[in-house]
C-alpha cells in the first residue's frame, strides 16, 4: 500500500506539457534575443530559466565595476537600440536595465526556477522531450516540443582549476563570478589567478581598493588598448577587415598597439605567435583590451608572477621556485558551457558544448535543434544567430499554419506516457 501511495505522488508531482512552438533553455541575453526575434515572427514559445531572473550571469555573477568592453551599437540586441542618453561603454547596472526593458518590450516572460535535466529527441514522435525540475516546489515537468533552442550560452558554469595544496590554504578562495567589489581586501596581498579581462579588471579593481594584487600569468596573452586615437579598437578591426586579409588587420593592430601601450613584454607579458584576431577565430580566446591594469603593471602595483607550482598554509610558491605570503586567492579562471550535461546529443554539440560546426554555420543542427549564443562572437555573434533561427523556424511555422496540421496526435503520444 505503501508503494502505491509514493508512485502516486511521483505522478502527481509530475506534468507533461505540449509547447506550440520552440522550447528555448536559458533567458540571458541569448535566449532574450531569440525570444524577441520569435515574437517578430509571430510563433509561440517558452524559455526555461534555472535562476530567479533574466540574465542571471550579469546580475548575480559580475563585478561591480563591469562596463561592456566594446561599443554598445555592438552590443545592442535585435530590435532595439540602447537608449542615446547610454554612454558608449554602458555600466553593467545599464545593460541589465536594457535587458529588462527588452524582455518588456517584447513580452518575454521565462519559466524561472526550472533546470533542464536532461533534454532528448525522441525518434518515434519525431519531438523533443525535456525533463526539468523546479528548485522552488520540486515539481516535475516534461515539455515535449518540435523545436529545441539551446541558449545557456558560452559562460553557463565556473571553471574552477586543479591547485596542488588549495585545500590546504587558510585565507578565502573565491571565484571571480562571487567577486563583487575590492573594499574588503583593502590592505590584503591577493593573488589572482589568470589574466583574461576579468583577472586584468579585478586585478585594476583590488589596486584602486588599497590591495595589493599578484598576477598569475600562465600563458601568453593578448593587450590591446580600448581604444586607438579615440576610436574603438574593435571597431577600428571591424572596419579594416571589410578590406583586408586578418593577418594583415592582426599585423596592423598590433603596430598600433605598440605605439599606444609600448613593450608588454619585458613586463612579464609574453604575446602569443599567433595575431589577436586570428587567435580569437581559432580558438575563441579573447584579447584583454586594456582600461587601465597595464599602467598599473608597469608602477609595480600589480605584480606578475609565473605559474603556480602549490599552495600551503600562508603562502604560495611558484615553478620557478620563489614563495610569496598570501590572504586571499581570486579565481580568474574563466567559465564553460554546461551543455553537455542535460542535453542527449553528440552530432552536432561537441564534448566541449559548443557546436561543432564553425561560425557561421553553427546556429542549426539537426531535427529541429539550434544554438544560439555559442559563436565566441559575444552580443553581435548573438544577434546574428538569433535573426537566422527565428527566420528558419517562422518559415515553418506558416508553412505548417497554412496547412492547418494540428499536434493532436503529439499531444496523444505525450499524455499517453502518464
Amino acid at each position: 500500500m505503501e508503494a502505491t501511495t509514493n508512485h502516486e505522488a511521483f505522478l502527481l508531482s509530475q506534468r507533461c506539457v505540449w509547447v506550440n512552438g520552440p522550447v528555448i533553455v536559458g533567458a540571458g541575453p541569448a535566449g532574450l534575443a531569440t525570444a524577441a526575434c520569435l515574437r517578430e515572427q509571430g510563433v509561440p514559445f517558452i524559455v526555461i530559466e534555472r535562476a530567479d531572473c533574466i540574465a542571471s550571469l550579469w546580475q548575480k555573477r559580475t563585478y561591480d565595476r563591469l562596463k561592456l568592453h566594446l561599443p554598445k551599437q555592438f552590443c545592442q540586441l535585435p530590435r532595439l537600440p540602447f537608449p542615446q542618453e547610454f554612454p558608449e561603454y554602458p555600466s553593467k547596472k545599464q545593460f541589465v536595465q536594457y535587458l529588462q526593458s527588452y524582455a518588456q518590450k517584447f513580452d518575454i516572460n521565462p519559466q524561472f526556477n526550472e533546470t533542464v535535466h536532461s533534454a532528448r529527441f525522441d525518434h518515434t514522435s519525431a519531438l523533443w522531450r525535456l525533463k526539468t525540475e523546479s528548485s522552488v516546489s520540486g515539481q516535475v515537468v516534461e515539455y515535449v516540443c518540435q523545436w529545441l533552442v539551446v541558449a545557456t550560452g558560452e559562460n553557463a558554469e565556473c571553471v574552477m582549476p586543479e591547485i596542488d595544496g588549495l585545500n590546504e590554504f587558510s585565507g578565502e578562495v573565491l571565484h571571480v563570478s562571487d567577486y563583487k567589489s575590492g573594499e574588503r581586501f583593502k590592505g590584503k596581498n591577493v593573488l589572482v589567478v589568470g589574466c583574461g579581462n576579468s583577472g586584468m579588471e579585478v586585478s585594476l579593481d583590488l589596486c584602486n581598493h588599497q590591495a595589493s594584487p599578484s598576477m598569475v600569468v600562465r600563458s601568453s596573452v593578448h593587450v590591446l588598448p580600448r581604444e586607438i586615437m579615440g576610436k574603438s579598437t574593435f571597431e577600428l578591426a571591424v572596419l579594416l577587415m571589410k578590406w583586408l586579409p586578418i593577418w594583415i588587420v592582426d599585423k596592423l593592430m598590433l603596430i598600433l598597439s605598440w605605439l599606444v601601450l609600448g613593450s608588454i613584454e619585458k613586463y612579464g607579458l609574453k604575446r602569443p605567435l599567433m595575431g589577436p584576431l586570428e587567435l580569437k577565430n581559432t580558438t575563441g580566446k579573447t584579447p584583454v583590451l586594456d582600461i587601465g591594469a597595464l599602467s598599473k603593471i608597469k608602477s609595480g602595483e600589480i605584480k606578475v608572477v609565473p605559474g603556480i607550482k602549490k599552495l600551503n598554509k600562508h603562502e604560495v610558491e611558484f615553478i620557478n621556485g620563489e614563495k610569496m605570503e598570501i590572504d586571499s586567492v581570486l579565481l580568474a579562471t574563466g567559465y564553460r558551457s554546461n551543455v553537455p550535461f542535460w542535453l542527449q546529443e553528440k552530432e552536432f554539440f561537441g564534448k566541449n558544448g559548443f557546436p561543432k560546426t564553425p561560425f557561421p554555420n553553427g546556429w542549426k543542427g539537426k531535427s529541429g535543434l539550434y544554438a544560439v549564443g555559442f559563436t565566441r562572437r559575444g552580443l553581435s555573434g548573438v544577434t546574428s544567430d538569433a535573426i537566422k533561427i527565428a527566420q528558419d523556424i517562422g518559415n515553418v511555422w506558416r508553412q505548417e499554419t497554412k496547412q492547418k496540421k494540428k499536434p493532436i496526435a503529439c499531444l496523444r503520444r505525450c499524455i499517453s506516457h502518464f
